[in-house]
């Protein structure tokens, strides 16, 4: 059946053609990868990244999201964590500001509007990020730095002047620009949404580089046969896990009376509203990470700091126990910030519908928030737990894993949406889905309104 399905999407033209536009698209984005910052030197770049590999930090995070982009010093050094960062500061203010809050309820329009307003601030972001990462550049091989790297010439920046802050500031700023377009036209004119699948192509392309090592690994005897198959079928389990979780929701149940439209009646009908287990998404672990990650990549700057990372890297229990609770503290604040039980409830009661059992209005959203903070808790714990799992691998078989929690979470995610929308388009014309005539239907972590 699932092959069926796969024939069926090359049946369909535009289908065809949708995917040859991501897939063209993402070409663009991955040749980009390559193409130097004008000033850099990309050998000593590498030997400084390499290192950071080794001691960790906040840099590691970037450079997975970027595709390996900064760690070549590309024109696409920033990535996409500009506009993702743009993008979670306008849901953030939507919240506290009047009037950015009434643009989000406008509709259409008000979208598009706020879509502007993220896309200027994706703009000011890359060019603050952009000077930071010019003077930043400039230090490397310089004074203190040079005592962390080794080999012949490790001056990353060799003519280090306010022409190649301007030129790193400019080129950043608009290969980060290019990226948001490349997005933008891959969810017009592809299939998915185009900033998830740039950050899911950025992370997939180092699954070659993690076999290879895990091959060096074996080849050496550093694991044997038994603990890689193992890992393997591990891990082929926590994918299952994602995939569950992510599809889990909350139904509510949504009760509507008959009403009257003109000289028509309309009979009352039952619906849900759904609410996601994992409502907070990926956000939680990103943020948490960033926190831990500062101290080994402030170091240089507070000498402070680094005891703070030796006393983290002491003791990976302490590390993973702070890891945990603050997985679980963003999870309740971000969901705080962008899910309003009283504008549901508001909603539910102006279209004449009500939850069985419970009065509209003020205790509608009293049941929805307590609903909201159950679920909330198990989908914290969710992420807390898939998040420290490559630690746990790691210090269990005395590895590096090359991949965390929050990259598993995002490439399972981008791709359940992804096939959604394939198999929608397959639905939509007459076609099976995926899991046959009977099956059901592939969920992805799009909430549905009531």
């Amino acid at each position: 059946m699932a092959l069926n399905a796969i024939a069926n999407v090359f049946r369909i033209s535009e289908l065809r053609a949708r995917l040859a536009y991501t897939l063209v698209m993402l070409a663009v984005y991955r040749i980009g990868i390559f193409i130097n910052t004008p000033g850099v030197d990309r050998a000593a770049m590498n030997a400084f990244m390499e290192d950071q590999k080794r001691s960790g930090g906040l840099l590691n995070l970037f450079n997975l999201f970027s595709g390996g982009a900064l760690e070549q010093m590309s024109i696409f050094g920033l990535g996409i964590m500009p506009y993702v960062s743009a993008s979670i500061i306008m849901q953030l203010l939507a919240v506290v500001v009047p009037s950015l809050e009434r643009l989000q309820k406008e509709g259409g329009a008000g979208r598009q509007k706020l879509t502007q307003y993220t896309r200027y601030g994706t703009i000011l972001l890359s060019i603050v990020q952009g000077i930071g990462i010019s003077r930043w550049l400039a230090s490397l091989g310089r004074s203190a730095d040079a005592a962390r790297t080794s080999g012949m010439d490790q001056i990353v920046v060799p003519n280090d002047n306010l022409w190649f802050t301007a030129m790193t500031v400019i080129t950043l700023t608009a290969g980060t620009a290019f990226i948001m377009w490349l997005g933008e036209r891959i969810t017009e004119n592809g299939i998915g949404n185009g900033i998830s699948l740039i950050i899911f192509a950025g992370i997939v392309v180092g699954i070659p580089s993690a076999g290879s090592q895990l091959y060096d690994l074996l080849s050496q005897d550093v694991i044997n046969m038994g603990q890689v198959l193992g890992l393997m079928l591990f891990m082929l389990l926590v994918v299952g896990v994602v995939v569950y979780i992510e599809r889990g929701m909350r139904r509510i149940p949504v009760q509507y009376a008959k009403r009257m439209a003109g000289r028509t009646m309309f009979a009352g009908q039952a619906t849900y509203f759904p609410m996601k287990v994992n409502t907070s998404g990926v956000i939680p672990p990103i943020f948490a990470g960033a926190i831990l990650s500062t101290p080994a990549t402030l170091g240089n700057f507070a000498p402070f700091l680094l005891d703070v990372q030796r006393m983290l890297e002491a003791n990976i229990w302490v590390y993973n126990g702070i890891f945990v609770l603050l997985i679980i503290f963003f999870s309740y604040f971000y969901t705080a910030l962008t899910f309003r039980p009283d504008d549901v409830a508001d909603n539910i009661k102006k279209q004449g519908g009500y939850i069985p059992g419970i009065r509209p209005g003020r205790q509608t959203a009293d049941y929805i928030s307590r609903v909201l903070n159950r679920i909330t808790f198990g989908g914290a714990v969710y992420l807390a737990t898939i998040c420290v799992i490559p630690s746990v691998i790691s210090g269990v078989l005395g590895i590096n894993f090359p991949f965390g929690g929050t990259a598993i979470l995002i490439v399972v995610g981008v791709a359940l949406d992804t096939v959604q929308q394939i198999e929608g388009h397959l639905i939509s014309r007459n076609y099976e889905g995926f899991a046959g005539p009977r099956g059901p239907r592939i969920r992805g972590r799009m909430r549905v309104a009531a």
